[in-house]
C-alpha cells in the first residue's frame, strides 16, 4: 500500500490538474459563443452565395468565362486537411486524419500510388501529422485560427485558386469539422474546386438559364463576384472548423474536470485507508509494547 506522503502528493496534483482543466472549460466556452455567433450568421449567407454560383456554373451560357468550374479528367488532387493549432480537444483532430486516411486508401488509392495526390495543412496539428507519415504536401498554412479573419483566410483560398487555375490540380478537396452544437461535430469533405453545378435546377431553369441579367458585368463577375464567392466558402469551412475546436475542447475539458473528480474520491478514500491502516498499525505496536513492559 502506497504511503502517505505520495497519496497526498498524488491528490494535491489531481486538484491542481482539475483547476487547470475547468479553467480551460471556461475559456472553451466563451470562445466558442463568439465562434458559434460567427458561423451562425456566415452559414445561410454563404449557402445562398454557393447556391447561386451552382445555379450560374451549370447554366447553358457558354459565353461566361469561369476557370473555376472548368471540369478537368481528374489526374492530380489537393486535399485541404483543416486541424487545429493546439491540442486538448478530444478526438476532434483525429476524426479529420482518418478521413484523409481514408479517401487515400480507398477513393484516391491509384493518385497516391501514382504520387498525383497532395495535402495543404491548414492548422499545426495537420502538419504534424503529414510529416510524421512523410505524405506530400504543397504548402503550409499555420496560427491561422489566432485570430481567425477574412484577409488570412483569403490568403490560403488565393493560393488554392491560383494553383487550380494554373492546372496544378484538376481537383480540390476540404477535410474539416462542421459544427451542429458543442457536443457534436461532423466531419465534412466538400469539393471545393472546381465549382459543383447545380444538380437542383429543373428543366424549365436549365431552358431559361440564358436569360439571367448580369450586372455590373459578366466581366465583373468573372473577376471579383466569383473569387470573393470562392474564398467566402472556405472562410465558412474555417469558422466551422474553428467552432468546432471549441466545442471539442470544452466538452474535453469538461469530461476530463469530471474525471479528476472520479480520482480525488478514489485517492481520498485510498489516503483515509492508509491513515486509518497507519493508526491503527501504531495502537498495535504500542498495545504490544505496553504488554511486553508488564511481563517483565
Amino acid at each position: 500500500m502506497a504511503n502517505l506522503k505520495e497519496v497526498k502528493n498524488r491528490i494535491n496534483s489531481v486538484v491542481s490538474t482539475q483547476q487547470i482543466t475547468k479553467a480551460m472549460k471556461m475559456v472553451a466556452a466563451a470562445k466558442l459563443k463568439r465562434a458559434q455567433d460567427r458561423i451562425t450568421m456566415m452559414r445561410p449567407y454563404s449557402q445562398k452565395l454557393s447556391a447561386i454560383l451552382q445555379n450560374v456554373s451549370g447554366s447553358e451560357d457558354s459565353s461566361m468565362e469561369n476557370p473555376y468550374g472548368e471540369h478537368r479528367p481528374v489526374q492530380r488532387v489537393l486535399i485541404v486537411l483543416v486541424t487545429s493549432d493546439k491540442g486538448l480537444c478530444g478526438a476532434f483532430n483525429s476524426f479529420v486524419v482518418r478521413k484523409a486516411r481514408s479517401l487515400m486508401e480507398g477513393k484516391y488509392a491509384d493518385l497516391v500510388t501514382a504520387g498525383n495526390l497532395e495535402f495543404l495543412p491548414v492548422g499545426k496539428k495537420g502538419l504534424e501529422y503529414i510529416k510524421r507519415n512523410k505524405l506530400p504536401y504543397n504548402g503550409e498554412f499555420v496560427n491561422l485560427f489566432n485570430p481567425l479573419s477574412f484577409e488570412d483566410s483569403s490568403r490560403a483560398a488565393r493560393y488554392i485558386m491560383e494553383a487550380f487555375k494554373k492546372g496544378t490540380y484538376d481537383k480540390v478537396e476540404i477535410i474539416y469539422n462542421e459544427f451542429v452544437n458543442a457536443a457534436t461535430q461532423v466531419v465534412n469533405v466538400e469539393q471545393f474546386l472546381p465549382i459543383e453545378k447545380s444538380e437542383e435546377v429543373d428543366k424549365n431553369q436549365a431552358s431559361s438559364a440564358n436569360d439571367y441579367i448580369y450586372e455590373p458585368s459578366k466581366t465583373y463577375i468573372e473577376e471579383e463576384l466569383i473569387p470573393t464567392s470562392l474564398k467566402t466558402q472556405f472562410f465558412k469551412a474555417l469558422l466551422d472548423s474553428n467552432a468546432s475546436e471549441h466545442g471539442a475542447r470544452m466538452t474535453a475539458m469538461d469530461k476530463a474536470t469530471e474525471n479528476a473528480g472520479e480520482l480525488l474520491k478514489d485517492l481520498r478514500l485510498t489516503y483515509n485507508r492508509t491513515r486509518q491502516a497507519a493508526i491503527t498499525t501504531e495502537i498495535l505496536e504500542i498495545t504490544a509494547g505496553a504488554e511486553a513492559l508488564a511481563a517483565k
